[in-house]
């Protein structure tokens, strides 16, 4: 099973506002885990870089404006999602950033399944900070690396918190979504692996021999008394 995680860093809180793509990174998953696949471009808003932006993620309007538009990317944006279910943490935020730069182009909004980590948080540790920090600091991952946000960086970190999500390190464990999922992020039930067949295993001598002497010791056993 493929999954997409995917983050953006923008201009601001609102595209309805103006505000635009900035950044926009994709770790690729494979049953749940990183398969080392990467996509990610920094993006030209075409537009000046509010200060309160700039204190989270430290991008300039002047780096900025080297890099290519929205437009440019788009298309190997597409290929490398693919149509496959994304992991977004806050997907209501990604997503109308995603699909104003997308309607900016008159291309059809992105219609992919997805899960949204949040709601699966909120769910599973209801009146819990939910944050991608605050479940990080809950796991035990490591921040070191984060000084600011950063959409690669946080891929990464939301790889790990999802997996945690899921229940850890576990076989077995795996979200069933469809296609409907909606910002809400439904999720379905876990379901898990069949239980393995016991292998077969045949006695050493040594084992035969203890077994024989523990039969010798017993009193009247039961499998000799009459029916």
């Amino acid at each position: 099973m493929r999954e997409i995680v995917i983050d953006t860093e923008t201009t601001g809180l609102d595209p309805r506002d103006g505000h635009r793509i900035v950044e926009i990174a994709c770790i690729e998953l494979v049953h749940h885990v990183p398969t080392g696949r990467k996509f990610q471009r920094y993006v030209n808003p075409d537009r000046d870089m509010p200060a309160e932006a700039l204190a989270v993620h430290g991008l300039t309007a002047e780096f900025l404006a080297g890099q290519p538009r929205f437009s440019e990317i788009v298309d190997e944006l597409a290929q490398f999602v693919g149509g496959d279910r994304l992991v977004i943490h806050n997907a209501e935020f990604d997503l109308a950033f995603i699909n104003a730069e997308l309607a900016r182009l008159d291309r059809t909004p992105l219609v992919c399944p997805f899960v949204d980590t949040l709601a699966v948080a909120r769910r599973r540790f209801p009146g819990a900070p939910a944050s991608l920090d605050a479940l990080c600091r809950r796991f035990a991952i490591d921040l070191s690396s984060r000084d600011r946000h950063g959409a690669e960086i946080d891929c990464g970190l939301l790889a790990t918190v999802y997996l945690e999500l899921l229940g850890g390190r576990q076989p077995g464990l795996d979200f069933a979504a469809s296609p409907d999922d909606s910002i809400s992020g439904r999720i379905g039930a876990l379901e898990g692996r069949p239980p393995r067949p016991a292998r077969p295993h045949a006695p050493s001598i040594e084992e035969l021999m203890a077994h024989r002497a523990m039969l010798a010791g017993v009193k009247s056993p039961l499998w000799l008394a009459a029916g």
